[in-house]
């Protein structure tokens, strides 16, 4: 595949019923490649009317998806997952062009979502429901599981692919149709990744592209019945607003601004590796990345010399290059964390590594994103750093006295994503793992997912949660069915009521 022939054919459609549409809009941006900054497609932002069509060829569709067999969407979904894995390389190159990962975390992504969607083909013919017992004889009481009906996925661009199928996967596999509204930094890496739902009945999954204006009308849409959203907070509380008008189901993902808490029981070079790895994986552009790190000062000085040189290992350039760090996804979001960084420093934080724009790259990429992977020491609690979503290569190190002190200042926050620690002291860890307020806690193991576990916040980073059983449930309605298979009569408590059981009276008063 010639990529810029591919965005050639991608620029200005969106995907209804199977197939690429041309939208009739007259408003179209360009595509910024965020590594050279050069135009590579052009984004349609579709119109009203083509929402309004996909939103009916979604609900027609689900109807024939769910009266399929649960074997026969499992099977569905596993073409699809195979379809991943073929076309995940021509995927990856795209997503790097356009939101500039290095080429190595787009083909992990990948691996990722056709993981993720193998699971869901196999839960979702495995879990329909429960027999109950009944409380009253010779009646049958059943649930039952239920699709939604249309699910709107809204995403951010930082991994535009396995955000997208950590909810499609079990959408699908519970019966939904899904249309999917990207990130306008990330639609022509999602529209290439549609082929890999030819096998599915059209409408099934669908793609549209623009901007707030065509995600607030998927969201108010009287024939959309979940939405799911990852992104920023003020856009999430508007989604729940929106939906709680309509008493629309809502699964919402918005933001993180993770502890990770290093105690001198841990191996230091391991742990310095770790933190390198979970502040600065895709640029630190992760709703799950260390973006406050609480080093006991005991041993603050020496890990922070560890990290400075971690970081230094680094090689930042194209991401189709040979390197570890990319661009950021656009030149608002470099200057954003510029400003984050230099409030740091005016607060008294000092920089031990990186701190500005690199000036070694090649002239080819002179026009890129580029900020260096930078360190923070002498980071205090007060600061603001500490207090938001940096959602950029910076690693703040805050020296704390104590565990207990760690664990206090990592609940402070108004986030409660995931949550970090490294130690040897097993009573350190199960306390962290019980202590922490926090949807995940990695013990040793930054960062890791896995399809068979729930993904989710709690407090400000949202509600609802992503992968495992509670993932699939997230997509479903539960239906309580009673049956009485010979119409008894059931005179144990319809009328006429006996006299019996009427309110005791004493006739004498």
């Amino acid at each position: 595949m010639d990529a810029q022939t591919e965005f050639d054919r991608l620029s200005g459609k969106y995907y209804l019923s199977g197939g690429y549409r041309t939208s009739a809009t007259d408003k179209r941006v360009p595509v910024i490649n965020p590594a050279t900054g050069s135009a590579i497609a052009e984004l349609a932002h579709v119109t009203i009317a083509e929402v309004d069509e996909v939103v009916a060829a979604a609900n027609a569709a689900q109807r024939e998806w769910w009266a399929m067999s649960a074997l026969e969407r499992s099977e569905l979904l596993h073409e699809a997952a195979r379809t991943m894995k073929a076309i995940a390389p021509e995927v990856a190159e795209i997503m790097t062009r356009e939101t500039g990962k290095p080429y190595k975390e787009g083909v992990d992504e990948l691996s990722w979502s056709y993981t993720a969607t193998d699971y869901y083909a196999e839960l979702g013919r495995h879990s329909v429901g429960s027999n109950l017992g009944s409380t009253v004889r010779g009646q049958m009481h059943y649930t039952s599981k239920e699709p939604m009906g249309v699910v709107v996925i809204i995403l951010p661009a930082n991994f535009p692919i396995v955000l997208l199928m950590w909810e499609a996967a079990a959408a699908l596999a519970a019966g939904n149709a899904v249309i999917v509204k990207p990130s306008e930094f990330s639609s022509m890496t999602t529209l290439t990744f549609m082929r890999a739902f030819d096998a599915l009945p059209p409408g099934v999954f669908q793609c549209v592209t623009g901007g707030g204006e065509v995600g607030a009308h998927l969201v108010s849409h009287r024939d959309t019945h979940m939405v799911g959203f990852t992104g920023s907070v003020p856009t999430g509380r508007a989604i729940a607003r929106a939906c709680a008008d309509m008493f629309k189901p809502y699964l919402i993902e918005a933001s993180g601004n993770d502890p990770f808490i290093v105690m001198p029981s841990a191996d230091l070079v391991t742990a310095a590796r770790g933190v390198t790895f979970a502040a600065f994986i895709n640029c630190g552009q992760v709703c799950t990345s260390a973006e406050r790190i609480y080093v006991h000062t005991d041993i603050y000085d020496e890990f922070a010399e560890l990290v400075v040189a971690e970081v230094a290992k680094l090689r930042i350039g194209n991401g189709l290059d040979r390197v570890d760090i990319g661009p950021m996804e656009h030149a608002g979001e470099r200057d954003r964390v510029e400003r984050i960084l230099a409030r740091a420093i005016e607060q008294g934080a000092r920089v031990a590594h990186g701190g500005k724009r690199p000036s070694d790259l090649p002239e080819e990429l002179a026009g890129g994103c580029f900020l260096e992977p930078t360190v923070l020491i002498d980071v205090t609690p007060d600061m603001d750093i500490l207090h938001g979503e940096i959602f950029g290569p910076v690693a703040p190190l805050c020296r704390v006295a104590s565990f207990d002190e760690a664990v206090g200042l990592a609940n402070a926050s108004e986030f409660g994503l995931g949550a970090n620690i490294y130690t040897a002291d097993i009573v350190e860890m199960d306390r962290a793992a019980r202590e922490l307020v926090a949807g995940m806690v990695w013990v040793n193991a930054p960062l890791l997912d896995n399809a068979a576990g729930p993904f989710g916040g709690r407090k400000m980073s949202g509600i609802g949660r992503q992968l495992g059983q509670e993932g699939l449930d997230t997509f479903r309605h539960t239906k309580l069915v009673m049956i009485d298979y010979v119409q008894s009569d059931q005179d144990f408590w319809w009328f006429p009521y006996s006299d019996a059981e009427a309110f005791p009276t004493n006739p004498t008063t």
